[in-house]
C-alpha cells in the first residue's frame, strides 16, 4: 500500500465536500492538501499543490470536471484525476476516459468506494465504479478476447501499459524502446483488437483483468 497519497478535492456542494473530506481524513495514508469549489480554482490549486490524485466533481462552475481533467492531463500528466458524477450512463464513462481520467466514480458509491478508488489510481491503475464497469465493456467484449491471440508478446506488453495509463514516453522507458517504436506497437495492437480510442483500450484492459478495478 502506498503511503502519503496527497489528495485534492473539488466539489461545489458544501455537504458533499464535507463528506469527502471526512472520508479522506479517515484514511491514515492519505493527506488532504486542498479543496476547491470551481473549475478555475481547481486548476490553480492543482498547479500549486501538485497532488498525487485530484478528485473532481464533473458538474462544477466555470469549467466542467472533464475540462479540468483535460487541462491537468496536458499540464501535469503525473497527476491522476478521479471524477465524481451523478451519471452512470456509459456515454459519460467514455467521455471521461477519453479526457484522460484514471477513475470514474458515481457519487452514490463514494462512501464505499472512494478510498479504494484513490488507492488504485495512485498505484498506477484505473478505477471504474463497480456499478458501471460492466456497461463500459459491452461494445468490445464480443471480439477482443479472441483477437488477443493475434498479438505478439511485445504488442501485449505495450497495450497493457497503455491501458494502465502510461504515456508513450513512459512505455518506451520501461521497455527500453524508442518512443516511435512504442507508438508502432501500440498502433498495431489497437488495430488488431479493433480498439479505436484510449477509452476502448482501458475497457479492454479491464476485460483482461489488468486493471485495479474492484
Amino acid at each position: 500500500m502506498m503511503s502519503n497519497i496527497r489528495v485534492v478535492l473539488v466539489d461545489d456542494h458544501p455537504i458533499v465536500l464535507a463528506g469527502l473530506t471526512a472520508l479522506i481524513r479517515s484514511a491514515p495514508e492519505m493527506e488532504l492538501v486542498g479543496e476547491a469549489t470551481s473549475g478555475m480554482a481547481a486548476i490553480a490549486l492543482i498547479r500549486k499543490t501538485k497532488p498525487d490524485v485530484a478528485v473532481v466533481d464533473i458538474s462544477i462552475p466555470e469549467m466542467t470536471g472533464l475540462e479540468v481533467a483535460r487541462q491537468v492531463v496536458i499540464e501535469q500528466p503525473a497527476i491522476k484525476v478521479l471524477v465524481l458524477t451523478l451519471h452512470d450512463e456509459s456515454v459519460y464513462v467514455q467521455q471521461a476516459l477519453e479526457a484522460g481520467v484514471h477513475g470514474y466514480l458515481v457519487k452514490r458509491s463514494a462512501a464505499d468506494e472512494l478510498i479504494r478508488a484513490i488507492r488504485a489510481i495512485a498505484a498506477e491503475g484505473i478505477y471504474l465504479d463497480s456499478a458501471i464497469a460492466g456497461k463500459a465493456l459491452n461494445r468490445i467484449a464480443a471480439c477482443a478476447v479472441s483477437a488477443h491471440r493475434t498479438l505478439s508478446d511485445r504488442e501485449t506488453e505495450v497495450i497493457k501499459l497503455v491501458a494502465l495509463g502510461f504515456s508513450n514516453k513512459q512505455i518506451a522507458g520501461r521497455l527500453a524502446l524508442s518512443i516511435k517504436t512504442a507508438e508502432t506497437y501500440k498502433s498495431r495492437a489497437a488495430e488488431k483488437l479493433g480498439l479505436r480510442t484510449r477509452a476502448d483500450i482501458v475497457r479492454y484492459g479491464i476485460l483482461r483483468g489488468w486493471l485495479h478495478n474492484i
